[in-house]
């Protein structure tokens, strides 16, 4: 075969695919780069990916004319323009040119296979959620009545934070915030704010909110990734949301434990938390003084009730207590004027027989006193030195009384006749 130049390869590959291929095809894709031009040309890069590996890659063209209308019309029933990441049902004409190669010319774009594809995905997300285990976990948390340490995920520039603080400073109420910065929007969004709410994690908050504002409709996809509504779902914290959106309500919202519309209305709803709760301590110092005063007049009623029952029956008792006294007195009188009767009877009496005592006693006593009177008598050393006894005595010392005897002391020997002395010619040791 004769060589032919590259040109020529060029037209035969155009003439095939031109005689080969249908006017157009509806092809899946993923937007993995858009860019426009200056001229309003879109240029894209069309992916296909199973899991992260890239499987196919193809350039793409969305021609100024079209583009104006196509994005226009894409956005208002989406609610989102065209964007990288998105996956898309377009209709595309492929063609071939010598110099710039193939390109496929996007001619029309699909809105609702979008929106199904990523109401499949968030319902994919949704079930897998519930599988683990975890969707209600985060609303299953109470929340705190006096929510004022508030740990704040949102971007340092985003117009929803200035709103959010703004509102808390307005309050009559004190809170103290503490910002975690993150990326809410693009490729790295899902993984940034999972990283601040670790970091949150480790600080002692009340609760974490987690507030963006306007944005494109396509950026809400961050908060139904999977990973980070996980993690939203398992933070031992309440997670409250306020990512600036109207119509739809994404994963990340479904397992907060609250979820509002904007930053300003978990602004909002912080404030009125703290108002409540103020308000029933209000209410509860209300009732507590209402209750004393009630208490208190009840209670002075009791009293006063009592004083009139404890004078009635004083009165009643002094009457009851004067009257005993009385009866009490007039029996003492009778009982005491019996008594003196029965002693004047009895004195009488004894008096009488006094003499007759007195005479029995005196007879009794003498008789007694004649007794020992003979007794003393009989006990007379004279009465029994007349029965023949005798007394000795030793240097005039009875003798039992002088001790140990010696040679030469003088023994005098008593009887009712005579004195007889003498004196020892010798010692006697023992005379017992």
């Amino acid at each position: 075969m004769d060589p032919i130049s590259l040109l020529e390869l060029n037209q035969v590959i155009k003439d095939t695919l031109s005689k080969t291929l249908a006017p157009s095809y509806w092809v899946v894709a993923e937007i993995g780069e858009l860019r426009v031009t200056q001229k309003g040309h879109c240029y894209l890069e069309l992916v296909q990916k199973e899991d992260s590996s890239l499987l196919s890659k193809s350039r793409a063209t969305i021609w100024s004319y079209t583009y104006r209308n196509l994005n226009g019309w894409f956005e208002a029933i989406t609610g989102s323009p065209l964007q990288q990441g998105m996956s898309i049902l377009a209709n595309i004409q492929v063609s071939y040119h010598e110099l710039y190669g193939l390109n496929l010319n996007i001619r029309d774009i699909d809105p609702k296979y979008t929106l199904g594809e990523r109401e499949r995905k968030k319902q994919e997300t949704i079930s897998r959620l519930q599988e683990d285990g975890v969707f209600d976990l985060n609303q299953s948390l109470e929340l705190p009545l006096v929510p004022q340490r508030i740990g704040v995920i949102s971007s340092p520039t985003a117009a929803g934070l200035g709103d959010f603080m703004d509102q808390l400073e307005q309050s009559p109420f004190r809170f103290e915030t503490t910002l975690f910065k993150a990326t809410l929007q693009g490729a790295e969004a899902a993984e940034s704010v999972i990283k601040a709410l670790l970091e949150a994690h480790d600080q002692d908050f009340d609760l974490v909110v987690i507030i963006r504002g306007g944005g494109a409709q396509i950026d809400l996809d961050t908060f139904d990734d999977y990973e980070l509504c996980s993690h939203i779902a398992q933070y031992p914290l309440p997670v409250i949301t306020g990512i600036g959106h109207e119509r739809d309500s994404t994963i990340a919202d479904m397992v907060a434990h609250t979820s509002l519309k904007t930053p300003t209305a978990v602004a909002e709803f912080l404030t009125t938390a703290m108002r409540n709760y103020d308000e029933q301590i209000s209410a509860y110092n209300f009732h507590i003084r209402q209750n004393s005063r009630n208490i208190l007049h009840r209670n002075e009623n009791q009293l006063a009730a009592l004083k009139q029952t404890i004078s009635f029956a004083g009165r009643q008792q002094l009457i009851s207590h004067q009257s005993q006294v009385r009866q009490q007195s007039l029996q003492l009188k009778t009982v005491a004027m019996a008594a003196l009767k029965s002693m004047r009877i009895n004195l009488h009496g004894k008096s009488e027989q006094l003499p007759i005592k007195l005479s029995s006693l005196i007879n009794r006593n003498r008789a007694n006193l004649e007794l020992i009177n003979k007794t003393i008598q009989l006990s007379d050393p004279v009465h029994i030195l007349e029965k023949g006894y005798t007394i000795t005595l030793v240097n005039d010392k009875p003798l039992h009384l002088s001790g140990k005897l010696k040679k030469g002391e003088q023994l005098t020997t008593i009887t009712d006749k005579s004195r007889i002395v003498s004196s020892f010619a010798k010692e006697i040791k023992d005379h017992g």
